[in-house]
Order: C-alpha cells, then structure tokens, then sequence
C-alpha cells in the first residue's frame, strides 16, 4: 500500500491544508463538506452510552458521508436486529487504536463478523457497513470506498496494509497522524479519520472518481493486493 504524496514527506504542510480545508468550511457554505460533521455528531448527547448499540444518531451521521439506509435496514437495525447487532458490537470490544492491534486482520475477528451481518441488510454494502463501523468503533476501523482505495493503490480492503503501516517505525505514521490533528485542532477525530480525510481528498483533487464499485460485497480482510 501507498501512502497519499501529502504523507509522503516530512512536511505537515500539505496534509494541514486538506484537514482545513475539509473542517473548517461552514457547512452552510458551498465549499463545505457534510462530512466533517461526521465525527462528532450526536445531537441527542448519548453517543458515549451507546457505544455498543446503533443509533438514529449514526444513521444521520452516516448520510453526511453521502449514503443513505433504506426504512428496512433501518428498522432492522434499530429495532427488529437491535440486540442482534449490539452483541456484535460488544464481542468488538472498546474502540482502541488500531496501531496497537499486534495480530493481523482476518475474516475470523469479531469486527469482521460484524462487517459481514451488516452487509446483510437491504441495500447496504461495504460502504455503508464500514461507514457505519467507523462511526461506532472510530480509532480501530476504518471507512472503506474505492476513491482512497484506488489512490493507495489496493484494490480491496487496506486495513491490514493501514495496520500494518501505523505498526512500521514504532508507530511513526500513528504519531504523526495525532500530531496532524492537534496541529489542525480537530476535536473527536480519530487518527484513522485524518489518514482517510487527507487520502480522500487529495484523491479527488487529483480527478480520482468512484468506480461504482463501493456498494459490492468485496472482501474487508487479509487482502492486500
């Protein structure tokens, strides 16, 4: 896996102008992106409580990531598969950051079994299953699509190569990528979250467009070509 060329260098300079240019635009402005509410959005002040069920709020935190959930998947999700999915979040365990995760990803971890039952909703692909993941367990998953996957140069999931890479040179990468949120003054936002906003965007400055693939069932783990 590649690093974005703003990661590249030693100089925070580029990487600092994508995270504000994505945080600091007002959402009322055109120029701003809904998605920069993602992290910290909780208008009903229970996201701490509820860290192990799915909520209306993520569900609305989700669609400033620009997708959406059928009425079915929501209901099965909130209501008819609540406790289903909440168990499945409990055998995740607390989020934590993933640079201290030793053992590599596999389809066998509890995270990816959860992958696997949200897929299983209507409409919802490996997108939205790892959107709705990150918003959960934010420092140990990351999101999944095709415009940070094609820019990093992997053609499935990079969580294994972003672990492994967060691991490499004593947690290097990590630090840096907590120093780039201090430096930015972010609050809330996970150090997997800047990797991706900077991939992300510089990405689509560089004309990268989604593949229209995002919503298949790829595989989530062990791959990593």
């Amino acid at each position: 896996m590649k690093l974005p060329a703003a990661l590249e260098t030693d100089d925070d300079a580029a990487a600092l102008a994508l995270l504000e240019r994505y945080y600091d635009a007002p959402l009322d402005d055109e120029r701003g992106f809904t998605g920069s509410a993602f992290d910290t959005w909780e208008p009903s002040g229970t996201r701490a409580a509820s860290a192990d069920v799915f909520t209306a709020d993520d569900l609305v935190a989700v669609s400033l990531l620009s997708v959406r959930l059928t009425g079915r998947a929501a209901h099965e999700l909130l209501v008819r598969r609540r406790d289903h999915f909440s168990a499945l979040l409990a055998e995740v365990g607390p989020d934590r950051d993933l640079v201290d995760v030793e053992e590599e990803i596999s389809t066998a971890r509890p995270a990816s079994r959860l992958l696997s039952a949200l897929k299983s909703l209507p409409g919802v692909g490996t997108t939205t299953a790892t959107k709705l993941l990150a918003r959960k367990r934010p420092r140990l998953r990351p999101v999944w699509d095709t415009v940070v996957a094609g820019h990093l140069g992997v053609r499935y999931s990079y969580i294994e190569p972003l672990r492994q890479q967060l691991r490499a040179d004593d947690g290097a990468l990590h630090r840096r990528l907590v120093r780039l949120g201090q430096k930015a003054e972010l609050t809330g936002v996970s150090p997997l979250r800047v990797f991706d906003v900077v991939t992300w965007l510089e990405a689509k400055d560089a004309g990268r467009r989604p593949t229209g693939m995002d919503e298949v069932e790829e595989p989530l783990s062990g791959v990593t070509s």
